[in-house]
């Protein structure tokens, strides 16, 4: 149910490939990012903020590096006789998976102060598939209130994580919540020996500003209309996941549906018709982008409606919907940079506790580094 309403609001333009080639012919930027995200009783309130800001923090790596290929993952962590003592959602393309995995995170366990940090930290830094290449840019935000337990032999120690990450050429920032001074200290010298920033927020996360537009609702209404264009194809499961995707009522918040919206349109799978879902799933897309050809798609790979159709009805058909589609994405453009103003101006009106927020934190640290 909660991964349903991660998909909700918008199609996700996912299921693309987990890797991307570094050869010269690959000349896009990578930009990847991960969380090492305490979910232990305590970062509560922290996490359902960040729940709500995933779509904005991913939409300013996009404003950031436009012409990106943008994955995010996460790993949670709790600490040993907790239900796990990491979970790791690996690097993807398919921001909106991750947000439905995100919204199935609760915030339970703990117990004694400190937690398994050192553990989050390596399987963050040897067990995610990090991209290799001279055009790619790593960054990951350990987040979290408490200190790691320094007495669990099996674990590989901070310090010697750390001079693996700047091996592989990560940068690691510490984003503290509360004032805890032996976290303080830790954080300081994990952000440090990362090459990162130390950031402190309050323990709640702070005032995460949710910023309703008047763009919002015709956003939503225009994604919905961008959804229909959608042709999903391929084997009866594919199929099927692509339908349950497009299908879906939205029961996301306004805001968090719009920044969906905004974000997809800012992408690079929004931009063009032609990219619309990468690596399978949706004929126009792959038709478009050289993927595939109507031709070669055998019959029982076709939606129901196009099996009916003889070849020139079916051509006709594809060739309505990619036009529309890029009727769509125009008036998307458009109402999305519309709705970006509005924020800009609501954003300056904020108070001032809200730019030490968990989001505005993490997007200010991203522009930084990014533009490095």
């Amino acid at each position: 149910m909660l991964r349903h309403v991660a998909q909700a609001a918008a199609l996700a333009f996912a299921l693309a490939p987990s890797f991307f080639l570094t050869t010269p012919a690959a000349a896009r930027p990578v930009v990847e990012v991960a969380f090492v995200l305490d979910t232990t009783g305590s970062m509560g309130p922290l996490i359902e903020g960040a729940k709500r800001k995933i779509w904005s923090i991913a939409t300013a790596i996009i404003d950031c590096s436009p012409d990106a290929d943008i994955r995010m993952g996460l790993v949670a962590y709790r600490d040993i006789g907790d239900i796990y003592v990491t979970k790791k959602f690996d690097l993807t393309t398919d921001i909106q998976g991750l947000y439905g995995d995100l919204l199935q995170l609760r915030a339970q366990g703990g117990g004694d102060w400190p937690e398994s940090v050192n553990e989050a930290l390596w399987v963050a830094t040897t067990k995610i598939s990090w991209s290799y290449g001279h055009n790619t840019t790593r960054i990951m935000f350990l987040v979290g209130d408490a200190p790691p337990h320094m007495d669990y032999p099996q674990d590989t120690k901070y310090p010697e994580v750390m001079r693996l990450a700047r091996q592989k050429g990560i940068t690691v920032n510490a984003v503290q919540a509360g004032n805890a001074r032996d976290t303080e200290r830790v954080w300081r010298e994990i952000a440090q020996r990362g090459n990162g920033e130390y950031i402190p927020i309050p323990q709640d996360g702070g005032q995460v500003v949710i910023i309703e537009t008047p763009y919002d609702r015709d956003i939503i209404e225009l994604q919905g209309q961008i959804n229909r264009t959608v042709i999903p194809y391929g084997p009866r499961q594919q199929r099927d996941r692509v339908e349950q995707r497009r299908g879906q009522n939205s029961q996301a918040p306004a805001a968090v549906a719009s920044d969906m919206a905004g974000y997809m349109s800012k992408s690079r799978a929004g931009q063009a018709n032609t990219d619309a879902i990468t690596g399978g799933g949706d004929l126009l897309a792959d038709v478009n982008a050289g993927r595939n050809t109507l031709s070669s798609v055998k019959d029982e790979d076709l939606p129901d409606d196009m099996r009916r159709m003889s070849a020139s009805e079916r051509q006709a058909h594809v060739d309505r919907q990619a036009t529309e589609r890029t009727t769509l994405n125009g008036r998307m453009t458009d109402l999305v940079k519309k709705r970006d103003a509005y924020v800009t101006d609501q954003r300056k009106k904020a108070p001032a506790r809200a730019a030490d927020s968990f989001d505005r934190a993490v997007e200010k640290t991203l522009q930084t580094q990014i533009a490095k």
